[in-house]
């Protein structure tokens, strides 16, 4: 059926404390769009990237096809369809924080989509839960759907992880880690990320991975993910039947390390093999090589909770952790930190007007939200680089254009870039937003932090590929495209950047787009946005 019928789905994305939203949303709409055209491209799923003329890389994260740009601006892109769309699908597990299942359905193979089994897993554990009780009568529908709940122990907490696991007819298995719901607003018009691993093969004999093994290996890229299904398992078995699968399956090909999140008290001074969190993040980053000089460290969000009236958080937990690097460079600077985040002008000239902004969300209405929003504002930057409010750009540096600029973000992306941007250290693609409920909070005395909500990501970087590979940054496409003398006799891996570069800071009197405000100013489609 069409996803714009009646069982279209009425709960919006985290809000900036890590609610869910109401379960009816009472805003304007924008009219119906034109229907997605089916993609064209193969079904197949994604193999590793290869190699281009033997030293060259493509990009190990995608961006997602955007219905309303122009076939030139969706080069290298990827559909839900090229994801679903393979008929050699047997089973998928879909893990999310809003699912329309009627859209997911309708995305896998016509033949076989009564055939897959479809595992959905979900955060609305409470039996009297109005989100759960509506996946439980869509789901009636389809025989071949069991719905799961993830048990969230903690008040503020949220199923916000974005993956789908693979099962095929021909023996192998796909991990695919994205930033999207699985609604039709998320895949449709606005910015979205998403990693597939390599097609795995079977192995000869089970094997949990090696939680010991080098980080960024497939050894231990497995074992953390084992980890991470496990740990929904801890009141009732959710995740199990997934993980006990994966056991037979050989991740040896996957260049990444998981950065994830699970809710509860985690201690950051055990031995823990698998760590979540920033704790996660700042463990991985003592593998990664960074180059000399001034790095900045971009992190491109959806959603800012609050954070604390000062930057203790922020700056002495979370930045801290995203600063740490390999031994051999302590004595690297420490990086700029700047942060993208769209303006209400914004999302006004967005594909989608003000229907975007249900999606994007911050709050500046106490006195300590209007405390956090003066120590972000030196570090705020435009999403679409092109407003006439924001600073000025440079005059003699050339832009370069990731083509993304009207199509709202709902895509994560952490990057660390060296000096002038020409390449990139690290990069990380995650659900997470910039929330202690994400990544924890701080560590108390004894080492214990707290989270609140279930998230996952893959990090990046060279050595993965190469030993004296460089990553560098690619706009518009996934093939890394450089004539640098300098990088000469050097394995190049492209990193696909969904913003423009350089980046615009805000201006003086700027401030983030906050969903829970009114805005009497018409969007491009002529609706207001009342705010809620």
């Amino acid at each position: 059926m069409d996803d714009r019928g009646e069982k279209r789905l009425r709960e919006d994305e985290v809000n900036a404390e890590g609610r869910s939203s109401p379960f009816t949303l009472a805003h304007p709409i924008s009219p119906p769009r034109k229907k997605t055209r089916r993609s064209e491209a193969a079904t197949t799923p994604a193999a590793e990237p290869q190699p281009l003329q033997q030293t060259r890389y493509k990009s190990p994260f995608q961006l997602t096809r955007i219905s309303d740009l122009d076939h030139a601006l969706n080069h290298d892109t990827v559909s839900l369809d090229d994801i679903l769309g393979d008929p050699l699908i047997a089973e998928c597990w879909n893990f999310n924080y809003l699912h329309d299942l009627d859209y997911l359905m309708k995305h896998f193979d016509r033949d076989v989509r009564g055939l897959v089994k479809v595992h959905v897993v979900h955060g609305f554990w409470k039996k009297e839960d109005e989100n759960r009780l509506h996946l439980q009568q869509v789901a009636e529908a389809y025989k071949n759907v069991t719905l799961h709940a993830a048990f969230l122990p903690e008040m503020f907490g949220t199923h916000h992880s974005k993956m789908l696991i693979l099962l095929r007819h021909d023996d192998s298995a796909q991990v695919i880690i994205h930033t999207a719901n699985m609604i039709s607003r998320d895949w449709t018009n606005m910015t979205q990320a998403v990693w597939r691993s390599p097609l795995l093969p079977l192995l000869s004999t089970t094997s949990p991975g090696d939680s010991r093994a080098r980080i960024g290996t497939g050894a231990k890229f497995k074992a953390d993910l084992l980890n991470y299904l496990r740990a929904y398992d801890g009141r009732r078995i959710t995740c199990g039947q997934i993980a006990d699968a994966l056991m037979k399956y050989d991740f040896s090909a996957v260049k990444g390390a998981l950065i994830a999140s699970t809710p509860g008290r985690h201690n950051t001074l055990d031995d823990s093999p698998t760590k979540w969190g920033w704790h996660a993040m700042k463990q991985a980053l003592r593998a990664v090589k960074v180059q000399e000089g001034k790095a900045e460290v971009v992190v491109q969000i959806s959603s800012i909770a609050t954070l604390g009236p000062t930057t203790k958080w922020l700056s002495e937990t979370f930045f801290t952790a995203l600063s740490s690097r390999a031994p051999m460079a302590l004595g690297a600077p420490k990086p700029d930190f700047k942060v993208v985040f769209p303006t209400a002008d914004e999302i006004r000239s967005s594909l989608d007007g003000y229907f975007s902004g249900h999606s994007i969300h911050t709050k500046i209405a106490s006195s300590q939200q209007e405390k956090q929003l003066q120590y972000l504002r030196p570090m705020l930057c435009h999403w679409a680089n092109d407003s006439h409010k924001g600073k000025e750009l440079p005059q003699d540096e050339v832009v370069r254009d990731g083509g993304r600029q009207r199509a709202a973000p709902h895509i994560k992306t952490y990057i660390r870039y060296g000096p002038h941007k020409k390449s990139i250290d690290w990069a990380l693609t995650t659900s997470a937003n910039l929330s202690k409920q994400a990544w924890g909070d701080n560590a108390t005395s004894s080492g214990e932090m707290r989270i609140s909500s279930y998230e996952i990501g893959v990090l990046v970087w060279p050595a993965l590929y190469e030993d004296n590979a460089v990553m560098v940054p690619t706009f518009g496409k996934d093939e890394p495209d450089t004539d640098d003398k300098e990088l000469e006799g050097r394995a190049i891996i492209g990193l696909r950047i969904p913003y423009s570069l350089p980046l615009q800071p805000y201006g003086k009197s700027e401030i983030p787009w906050v969903a829970t405000a009114s805005y009497d100013e018409p969007d491009w489609k002529g609706q207001i946005w009342d705010g809620y």
